[in-house]
């Protein structure tokens, strides 16, 4: 059993910052009062604690990731994590454990199939956590795990590794990775910011703009309105997102 501890304890880490990432939905919930505060509060809590735990068992194992490692990891974060990810939707919409997996699924790899009806009428908060399972997908879980992990001490040079298809020499996974990993991340959060802004000019509400560019970066097809972009019938929003969709994919081409 100890030698998965080095996994336990990334993984661990992992879960615990995931967690983190429903404050987000949790608090803005709070503000909009939109009824789904409680399903929050128990999701994250649920999903804090048991990453926590997984650390603590742990803990003192400071084994570096073998490559084999690398790829369990890989392995659990796109099959385990979303479980944790569908748990706002199971305690707020009381959907069925396989429809909210399939949805937190679908959302992580940007796939963009939903299961969900209604869309105009779900709480403000449980839509925008679908655009940011979206939006997190569209980068890379694993690639945001490259650039966080090392401030904690953990290395993620195996995680890339295992996640990249086809052979990859060490030589290739320089000392710059992390930094690049990062600045990933910056400029994807700066063409977001870019398209939030294209979408509210164009005539959607900010709430909207944030959900369609959190879906649009990602390249998935999650949408807060049943008639998705045939909601507002505007030429000028599907411009916008069709320059953005083309700019995300020419960034994804040129960096992976």
């Amino acid at each position: 059993m100890k030698r998965f501890y080095p996994t336990i304890r990334v993984f661990g880490v992992l879960l615990t910052g995931f967690s983190l990432t429903m404050l987000v939905p949790l608090l803005l919930s709070w503000h909009w009062q939109d009824g789904a505060s409680s399903a929050y509060d128990e999701a994250f809590l649920l999903t804090f604690v048991t990453g926590l735990g997984l650390w603590w068992t742990a803990r003192r194992e400071k084994r570096e990731l073998k490559v084999r490692d690398g790829f369990l990891m890989v392995a659990l974060v796109w099959t385990v994590l979303p479980v944790y990810a569908g748990l706002p939707l199971i305690l707020q919409l009381n959907v069925s454990f396989t429809d909210a997996y399939f949805e937190a699924v679908s959302g992580l790899t940007t796939t963009g199939a939903t299961v969900l009806a209604n869309l105009d009428k779900l709480p403000m908060s449980i839509n925008l956590w679908r655009g940011m399972l979206v939006w997190f997908g569209g980068m890379g879980l694993i690639v945001l795990a490259v650039a966080v992990l090392p401030l904690l001490g953990i290395g993620g040079r195996q995680m890339f590794k295992a996640e990249t298809p086809g052979p990859m020499k060490d030589s290739q996974l320089t000392p710059r990775l992390t930094q690049t990993a990062k600045g990933l991340w910056v400029v994807y959060a700066a063409i977001t910011l870019a398209c939030i802004l294209g979408l509210h000019l164009a005539g959607m509400s900010w709430f909207d703009a944030i959900m369609h560019s959190f879906s649009t970066m990602g390249l998935g097809g999650f949408s807060s309105h049943d008639a998705s972009f045939g909601y507002w019938d505007s030429p000028a929003i599907e411009a916008v997102t069709i320059f953005f969709m083309l700019v995300a994919g020419i960034n994804f081409a040129t960096h992976f």
